[in-house]
């Protein structure tokens, strides 16, 4: 049940920790696979290390802003000029991990995801401690990935369910 193919159509393997059948497949996440349906095969330490890595990662991003703001201060262009990319860099922050956060909740739009691409290039330091809290709770996308594959399956066996017998042998005439 490990397979790294996208979407929750209908293929094969049936219900979590089944190989064989019909059925939706979970749709994998980041870094996680499909480890988040049954919490197997290393979910927990694969928790653990997107967590550590998140925030180096965040904090290496935020060592780059300090060097960033330092050639700031060596080109003495004025405490208005600093002060706005200040502003600008944490306010990008704020909202592209508000955008991060509600991304793991609901599938985003994608014309406003590509509207908004460059502010979350900005405020990336945002994303990035987003990802941090959230691998702390569970794998970022994991309650939405599991509702949907959930519905999924509840909606495969309403389908299989209602034919219990082949069609074609039902008996005709009087």
């Amino acid at each position: 049940m490990n397979d790294e193919t996208t979407g929750t159509q209908d293929t094969r393997a049936g219900s979590p920790g089944e190989g064989t059948g019909t059925g939706p497949r979970p749709e994998p996440l980041r870094f996680f696979g499909t480890t988040w349906v049954n919490h197997d095969n290393g979910y927990a330490a694969r928790r653990v290390g997107t967590a550590a890595g998140s925030l180096a990662a965040a904090a290496a991003a935020c060592l780059i802003l300090r060097f960033a703001y330092q050639g700031i201060q060596i080109a003495d262009v004025g405490s208005f000029v600093t002060l706005l990319v200040i502003v600008m860099f944490a306010i990008c922050s704020a909202l592209a991990f508000g955008h991060t956060w509600e991304t793991f909740k609901k599938r985003p739009d994608p014309d406003r995801q590509a509207s908004l691409r460059g502010l979350l290039a900005i405020g990336f330091v945002g994303s990035l401690l987003a990802y941090f809290f959230r691998s702390l709770v569970e794998a970022p996308g994991e309650t939405l990935h599991r509702q949907e594959y959930e519905t999924a399956l509840t909606q495969h066996e309403k389908r299989t369910s209602r034919r219990t017998r082949n069609p074609s042998k039902k008996r005709r005439g009087a």
